[in-house]
């Protein structure tokens, strides 16, 4: 494992690289709002993806890297997001194919810039369909117009008691549904094949040029 400090617009991020031997594509995941790359999701993500083949780098935002819980506006997260994928693929990754993803706030930031970091596919977990609280529905605006967007493969692995929501599959979305809440306490449980699937699928048709 390899760590990494890069500089960005919003303060010094980390990556933590776990290089598969002889790489045939890339996964970069960011973590929760007030969690970190520990989560047992992410790291069976990993492990799965390094089973496969494919190098991850685990990012953690600034305000984490400072010891900050509270996260910054999304705009912010998505630069520093951009930067450091900008980074990862001038250094290290160069044209092996892309898959972004993250859990839950990391999740959201992955689709949201999805076009631009250039990604083949999208990994999805404890996506926060709609805020829990409040009762008037102005209260709880639904964040699916940031899936929908999303116009490459998306794999949403999500908690079948998970109080932010159910998205539903849509064309170019698969959701797989586990035991467990929001949390993923259980890591990605009875969907590990389907990711491992799905991140040879996607990433299979697409060798770096020149290869």
């Amino acid at each position: 494992m390899t760590a990494l400090s890069l500089g960005t617009q919003h303060g010094q991020a980390r990556a933590f690289i776990h290089e598969a031997e002889a790489p045939r594509g890339v996964v970069v995941l960011g973590h929760g709002a007030g969690g970190g790359i520990a989560a047992r999701d992410l790291v069976e993500a990993k492990d799965v993806a390094i089973a496969v083949g494919l190098s991850v780098a685990l990012v953690e935002q600034p305000y984490r890297v400072a010891g900050r819980r509270s996260a910054p506006p999304a705009g912010h997260l998505d630069l520093v997001w951009m930067a450091v994928v900008d980074a990862l693929r001038a250094d290290w990754f160069h044209e092996l194919p892309l898959v972004v993803g993250g859990r839950s706030s990391g999740a959201r930031v992955a689709c949201r810039t999805a076009a631009a970091t250039g990604a083949v596919g999208v990994l999805c977990l404890a996506f926060p369909l709609q805020p829990p609280q409040g009762s008037r529905p102005e209260a709880r605006p639904s964040r699916l117009t940031e899936l929908d967007s999303v116009e490459i493969d998306v794999l949403v692995v999500q908690g079948e008691n998970d109080r932010f929501g159910m998205p539903a599959a849509a064309p170019h979305r698969t959701v797989c549904i586990v035991p467990g809440d929001h949390s993923l306490r259980r890591g990605l449980a009875t969907a590990a094949p389907d990711v491992s699937e799905w991140l040879q699928r996607v990433v299979g048709s697409r060798l770096p040029r020149g290869s």
